[in-house]
């Protein structure tokens, strides 16, 4: 059976980005629906090639030229940054049509190793965008309303959700496959997600070896969503060192699982010095993360229900109320 297609709020910015420069570069975390996007917005007139296959890897890294010629552009190429050495000859192929726009398309999971290169082989030639997983908006087909903050008019009636399937989707979160096939069972995909998050991401990007102590390190951040990031305190309760700390919160950004929120001071030196906030992209991954419990049976765990003493569960919604909706447009007003 075929995945209904989720439309996002990025597509027009897709295509415009698209008629104004020769190539889109587009991260985002895994599985956030980048390839899916791509294909559905230029499938029709682009090749696609996934450099994640070891053999078309492989034909890449030796004859760039070659493969260039066989996957003439528009092309599609996803997961890039498995073939970084592509990149200066794609500069040369866009520099010898600069006038044409929408050349090539670009994907990438890891926005570390991925926009170094570009940036160095790109500059000036690529758009440079970013998808996360599925807001509210965007899974009630609502993509294009406007924000909260924008004075067009707006419809009330449409922003309204029952509280517990607010909660619900909270623990669900926003990746697209759960969102199009809300009968999967959550727990499982989550706990399959890390594994291979871990697996993949981290021991290629930083050479992780105690991935133990790392998953320690996300729970550590999730309890703290939403908060003020001290990572000294956060080493010295899991008894690493500042730097390592420092290198696995490099990790997490870098695999878009995190975004670290900058103060804002109107003096520019305190918004280097003050102390940051962290935030998980996905509000799904943040409760698994938090509790480490089965996402689809244990909702009425984090939210209790009416009857039940609102005072000893005040600071964990809040803390999750928080991050769930700072880091997203997930619940519209």
């Amino acid at each position: 059976m075929r995945r209904r297609y989720i439309p996002r709020a990025l597509e027009p910015v897709l295509r415009k980005a698209a008629s104004q420069f020769p190539a889109v570069v587009l991260t985002g975390p895994r599985q956030s629906g980048k390839t899916t996007l791509l294909k559905h917005v230029f499938g029709d007139a682009s090749g696609y090639v996934s450099l994640e296959l070891p053999d078309v890897r492989a034909a890449a890294a030796a004859d760039p030229r070659g493969f260039l010629e066989m996957h003439p552009a528009p092309v599609v190429f996803d997961e890039v940054q498995y073939a970084p050495d592509l990149l200066p000859y794609i500069k040369e192929r866009i520099d010898d049509r600069r006038d044409t726009h929408g050349q090539y398309f670009l994907t990438g999971s890891q926005n570390l190793l991925l926009t170094e290169q570009a940036t160095e082989s790109l500059a000036g030639r690529a758009a440079m965008l970013r998808l996360l997983p599925v807001s509210q908006r965007e899974e009630f087909g609502r993509s294009l309303d406007p924000l909260p903050w924008e004075p067009k008019k707006r419809n009330p009636a449409a922003n309204h959700i029952a509280l517990s399937d607010l909660w619900k989707s909270f623990l669900r979160g926003g990746y697209p496959e759960l969102v199009a096939e809300p009968e999967r069972d959550i727990s499982l995909w989550q706990s399959s997600y890390v594994q291979t998050y871990l697996e993949r991401d981290v021991r290629s990007l930083r050479q992780v070896g105690d991935l133990i102590s790392f998953q320690s390190f996300l729970r550590a951040l999730a309890a703290r969503a939403g908060q003020l990031l001290n990572l000294t305190d956060v080493a010295r309760d899991l008894g690493v060192a500042v730097n390592t700390a420092k290198a696995w919160l490099s990790v997490l950004e870098a695999t878009f699982q995190v975004i670290v929120l900058r103060p804002y001071h109107a003096n520019v030196g305190k918004r280097l010095v003050k102390t940051p906030k962290v935030y998980f992209t996905d509000t799904g991954m943040l409760c698994y993360r938090c509790t480490g419990q089965r996402a689809n049976c244990g909702w009425r765990r984090v939210y209790p229900t009416v009857s039940a003493s609102r005072t000893t569960n005040t600071t964990n919604r809040s803390r999750l109320v928080g991050a769930a909706f700072s880091n997203s447009d997930r619940m519209t007003a």
